[in-house]
This record gives C-alpha cells, sequence and structure tokens, in this order.
C-alpha cells in the first residue's frame, strides 16, 4: 500500500486528539475515511459513527455500515484508548477495567469484525499502542498492561492472517491529550518520566506504517523511542534500573507527595 489515494479507513476514536488529526490527513493524502467512536460526529468531511467498541454486540453491525458506507475496506486504524492511574499493588478498579477494556478488547472487537473485508481487499491493520507496552511506568499499570497486551493480539492476529493481511503496531511516547487528565488529577504527572513528542509526529509514524510496500511489525514514532524500544526488548535489566532511578528522584524531590496512590512508595522509600 505505497499510496492512500482511494483507500477506504475505519479510524476508531476518530473524535480524539489522534483521530481528528488522522481522519485530515487521510482526507489530505486523497483516502475515504469513516470513523468509528461512541459519539456521532462529523470530522473534516468524514462521518463518525457512534459506538461503544467495548459492547461486542455492537461492534460487528457499526464496522458493516462503515464498510458499507465505504464500498470495502482497505485500512483499520486502532487508535481508540483510555488511561489514567493504576497501582500494580492496588486492586484493579473500575478506571483499571475500562483500561483494558477500551485499549485491549475495542481493538479485538473492532478487528474481528473487521477481518473478512480487510483480507478480500488484501489491505491493512495498524495499532495504536504505547511505548509503555515495553517500557512500563509504576502507578499506571493497568494502562502498560493493556497495551503489552494489545501487542500480543497483533502478534497472534499477524501469525493468523498476515498472508492475507498486514499488521503493524505504533508505539508512541508521551503527547499533550485528555488521555492524561486522569492521572494529573491524581498528583501523578509524568513530567520528568517521559517526553512529550508532537501529535504530529504521531499521525505520520501511523501513515508511514500504513503505505510501506511491505507492512513493519513495529514502528517507533522517535529516534529515541526506536532507542528505547531496542534497550526495553535485548536489554530489560537496565531499562528497569532507568525507570527506579529516575522514579526514585522524583520520590525524594517529593512530587509525589500530593499522590495518595503513591503512599506505598513514598512509605518504602522511607518519605
Amino acid at each position: 500500500m505505497s499510496t492512500l489515494d482511494g483507500k477506504r479507513v475505519i479510524v476508531t476514536g476518530a473524535n480524539g486528539t489522534f483521530g481528528r488529526l488522522l481522519c485530515a490527513r487521510l482526507e489530505l493524502a486523497g483516502a475515504r475515511v469513516v470513523g468509528l467512536d461512541l459519539r456521532a460526529d462529523t470530522v473534516g468531511t468524514s462521518p463518525v459513527i457512534a459506538c461503544d467498541l467495548t459492547d461486542g454486540s455492537a461492534v460487528p453491525g457499526a464496522v458493516a455500515q462503515a464498510v458499507e458506507t465505504l464500498g470495502g475496506l482497505d485500512l483499520l486504524i486502532n487508535n481508540a484508548g483510555v488511561g489514567g492511574p493504576a497501582p500494580a499493588e492496588l486492586a484493579p478498579g473500575d478506571a483499571a477495567r475500562r483500561q483494558l477494556d477500551v485499549n485491549l478488547m475495542a481493538a479485538w472487537h473492532t478487528t474481528a469484525a473487521a477481518v473478512p473485508a480487510l483480507e478480500r481487499s488484501r489491505g491493512r491493520v495498524v495499532f495504536v499502542s504505547s511505548r509503555m507496552a515495553l517500557l512500563p511506568l509504576p502507578l499506571a499499570a493497568a494502562y502498560g498492561v493493556s497495551k503489552r497486551a494489545l501487542v500480543a493480539y497483533a502478534d497472534a492476529l499477524r501469525l493468523e492472517v498476515g498472508t492475507h493481511i498486514g499488521v503493524s503496531v505504533v508505539y508512541p511516547s508521551m503527547v499533550a491529550s485528555p488521555i492524561h487528565d486522569a492521572s494529573a488529577q491524581a498528583g501523578l504527572s509524568l513530567q520528568g518520566v517521559s517526553r512529550y513528542e508532537p501529535v504530529e509526529g504521531v499521525v505520520a509514524a501511523i501513515l508511514r506504517a500504513a503505505t510501506a510496500r511491505k507492512a513493519p511489525r513495529d514502528v517507533a514514532t522517535t529516534g529515541r523511542g526506536r532507542f528505547e524500544l531496542f534497550l526495553a526488548r535485548h536489554l530489560p535489566s537496565v531499562t528497569g534500573a532507568i525507570v527506579r532511578r529516575t522514579i526514585a528522584k522524583r520520590v525524594a524531590a517529593g512530587d509525589l507527595d500530593q499522590a495518595p496512590l503513591a503512599a506505598g512508595m513514598r512509605r518504602r522509600a522511607g518519605r
């Protein structure tokens, strides 16, 4: 898929930060786009169909409607996602379950519904994961677990359908968007732990994955991201030591003093 001109595309999470820009860039490249999101809308000239992607009974109908509108399907971009705090030492609550549902199960439901149309067109699936899938951070266990599980799902899907459908995973770092609001409100800002990158770079990486001559397996969004992914895959003990040292500095500096969910870490650090 060397060009997007005339391609038929579904984008999940189309009303969000990445989704709206993705739809705009795809339209600009000549693609025809239908979005899926909780709320019906129009992004540019692209219609957005209302669907709760975590509802397995609702997704097949919404995907079928999108495919019918487009007259087929060449590319599915699983972009929908949510974040939030969830310490691994505490029992999972509703927020953790929501992250697993949206970040993993929604992509699974949508992809399964889209596979027949993608197989007919020899199309592509691009999953928007996170660098935290391979480089986990404390106090955000649900997000890291859900994104790592998404990668595992993509790997399994590639083994099953890879002869007919290209499967790629993109790994953004931190982008300024509402996905971080819940963590910030809990006093768990990622400032000083992860670096912001421009949303335009993430969208460009997604489109590179979609248009590469052969679907790439893993796509980092920056040079630093490629280095971090290499370390995480091949030297996990080194990446773990880097994260532990960075978090220890934040705790010592009092950055987590106003975060009730970090109480266990502060206690163990003697604060």
